[in-house]
């Protein structure tokens, strides 16, 4: 993987610069009331290095609403409690299909086809939950956030989450479904309580791209010094991201991107430069397949500008 032949705030200002006629493309994600009220001009993106310094522009410190990018750390959290054992639960393959599709359910029997889809993630949802209450749970991950990111101010967006839960109507489906085929433990609503709740977590491009600093750094956070995850979960973790990260996208944004990454539909990306850096921009207009349009166009940029990819 190359070294960037620039400093990396050139490389951030002349990608700012050339995304501007870009910024505002695509859609926000109006099925869910509290994100359709984003303003879609928003434009933020940050690199926080192995080494802990921190580069930014555009609107980089303002919170938004991380989404599926959460599902990233829930995993962590989840291999963390039962290790291997998640994976007789939930499956490691691309699913080729929108996030939130139900039809491959049936086919596979309630195994969803990876912890980033909707599925996926409301089972690694429910692992966590196992022994606890719903309060406790989220307290866990909300602490999780807070430790990886160096920062308290994250917070879970109560009035994001009310509008997950006032829509997630398929989401429930697809829980009920997981349930009659006892691949859902706890009680539907519970579990599904902690994954809209997850889902409504808002950080900053900053804090996010400090958070994913450790899976960069194989599995060590520089910033404190302490091992999150060991370098072989670190590496596997980043597989799923580069597999599974852009749900029936992920192809096309390793193809064009080159680089572990894990979106949502709130706009924001995280991606990760093993050995050298952790990225997250947020651009609130999404393309067709739920990634941020100009997100997706400014790391595909900021990748060929600086020669970080996994592919060399």
């Amino acid at each position: 993987m190359p070294i960037a032949s620039q400093p990396v705030q050139d490389i951030l200002h002349e990608v700012y610069h050339e995304m501007q006629p870009h910024i505002g493309e695509g859609k926000v994600a109006d099925y869910i009331p509290a994100l359709a009220r984003i303003d879609p001009k928003k434009f933020g993106m940050a690199v926080v290095t192995a080494e802990g310094e921190v580069f930014t522009v555009g609107d980089a410190a303002e919170p938004f609403s991380i989404q599926s990018v959460s599902k990233v750390f829930t995993l962590t959290l989840a291999l963390g409690r039962i290790g291997a054992g998640l994976w007789s639960r939930v499956g490691r393959e691309p699913s080729g299909t929108a996030f939130n599709s139900i039809v491959q359910l049936e086919h596979e029997h309630g195994i969803p086809r990876n912890p980033f889809i909707n599925a996926g993630a409301i089972v690694v949802a429910d692992v966590l939950l196992a022994g606890h209450q719903p309060r406790e749970t989220l307290g866990e991950i909300l602490q999780f956030f807070r430790y990886l990111s160096g920062d308290d101010s994250v917070y879970i967006d109560e009035d994001v989450a009310r509008s997950e839960q006032a829509t997630g109507f398929r989401n429930a489906a697809l829980a009920n479904y997981m349930s009659a085929f006892g691949n859902i433990h706890n009680p539907v609503e519970k579990t599904l309580g902690v994954y809209y709740h997850q889902c409504s977590l808002a950080m900053s491009c900053e804090q996010l791209a400090k958070a994913g600093l450790f899976l960069a750094n194989g599995g060590r956070n520089p910033v404190s010094g302490l091992t999150v995850v060991t370098r072989e979960r670190a590496r596997r973790i980043n597989a799923l991201m580069i597999t599974c990260g852009h749900y029936d996208a992920s192809g096309d944004f390793a193809f064009r991107v080159g680089l572990p990454g894990k979106s949502g539909v709130g706009g924001g990306i995280l991606a990760i430069a093993p050995g050298k850096a952790s990225i997250a921009v947020w651009s609130p207009g999404l393309n067709a397949n739920g990634n941020s349009a100009t997100g997706t166009r400014a790391l595909e940029l900021f990748a060929k500008k600086s020669g970080w990819s996994v592919f060399g």
